[in-house]
């Protein structure tokens, strides 16, 4: 599986990206994926999760309410609206299954910057 992610970049406090993710691989419609992100100097976390048919969708706190997290598995691609962004949330924000964990491959990620 080959995951390329796209959209970041730099957007004042309040303004709106959106984030997308094109996996490959058979396997894409069958698997729960996610957004993680990691700030640095801090560990990679899951910010949203999306289950494999999309009607189950869950946040991080710090960001439930402005993030939205969609999936086209016709297209092997997810999406993550971000919305209100904050400062806080700055960091490269990376898709993967939801079970990924550090040792697990990862993609390149994408940068966002939340300048205050």
């Amino acid at each position: 599986v080959q995951l390329v992610e796209s959209g970041g970049g730099w957007v004042q406090a309040g303004g709106s990206l959106r984030l997308s993710c094109a996996a490959s691989g058979s396997n894409f419609s069958l698997s729960a994926m996610g957004w993680f992100r990691q700030a640095p100097g801090k560990q990679r976390e899951l910010v949203a999760s999306i289950s494999t048919g999309g009607g189950n969708r869950n946040y991080a706190d710090s960001v439930k309410g402005r993030f939205t997290i969609s999936r086209d598995n016709a297209k092997n691609t997810i999406n993550l609206l971000m919305n209100n962004l904050k400062p806080e949330d700055t960091a490269v924000y990376y898709c993967n299954v939801q079970w990924a964990v550090p040792s697990s491959y990862w993609g390149q990620g994408t940068q966002v910057t939340v300048s205050s």
